[in-house]
């Protein structure tokens, strides 16, 4: 960015005025609220955000620094909460997405592992079967966070990714939902999320913002 496209210092000092503001209407909002969906927190949650990301951009743009905080989407990105006020339990949802890039790389990955492997020679043809195979091997071996970490080692190429946190009244029964993990995730019930995604990378390149953008509720 040139310099004759920059901010102003006076326009980064507006911007954060702003969001102190914002920050007062919204506590004051909190304070007075009517229940757990008053629209008025609703709308000064939007506001802050809003004013958060635009002094974000400014400090960014002028003196080539970020806040400390990450700036969640508007509210409007998840339904109303509608979990128990007071959680006694929590699920964590997590779906990473990956590309298999270079399949010799993943298959060689899978050979290794199983010839390091004494009790795993039934695993040897296995491993070098074909990518279906070698999938096996490599997230048999490896917890996901790790290969989230590694995954370039495996031939696999990063693609989207959302991690879900939502609140229950109580844990259920063991086993009770192991058959379909996925098939009760209710959106309604999430305290809060986390987003990766390209698109967010190429709404910054446009935007100017350094950063994903992670949705959450507040």
């Amino acid at each position: 960015m040139s310099d004759a496209a920059q901010p102003t210092a006076a326009e980064v000092r507006a911007a954060a005025d702003a969001v102190k503001t914002a920050l007062d209407r919204h506590l004051q909002a909190v304070e007075r609220r009517t229940g757990d969906d008053d629209p008025a927190v609703h709308d000064a949650f939007n506001a802050l955000a809003a004013a958060s990301e635009a002094y974000d951009e400014l400090l960014y743009d002028r003196y080539d620094e970020v806040t400390p905080f990450e700036i969640p989407a508007a509210q409007d990105a998840l339904p109303p909460y509608a979990g128990p006020e007071e959680p006694h339990a929590v699920s964590v949802l997590i779906r990473r997405d990956y590309a298999v890039a270079e399949p010799a790389r993943l298959l060689a990955q899978a050979r290794r592992l199983a010839d390091l492997d004494p009790d795993g020679q039934d695993a040897l043809p296995a491993a070098g079967a074909g990518v279906h195979a070698a999938l096996g091997v490599v997230f048999g071996e490896y917890e996901a966070d790790e290969i989230a970490s590694r995954h370039k080692e495996f031939g696999l190429e990063e693609g989207d990714s959302t991690l879900w946190i939502s609140a229950v009244d109580e844990l259920p029964d063991p086993g009770e939902w192991l058959a379909a993990p996925f098939d009760e995730a209710d959106p309604a019930l999430v305290v809060c999320r986390f987003d990766v995604s390209s698109v967010f990378d190429e709404e910054d390149e446009l935007d100017g913002d350094p950063e994903d953008t992670l949705p959450g509720r507040s």
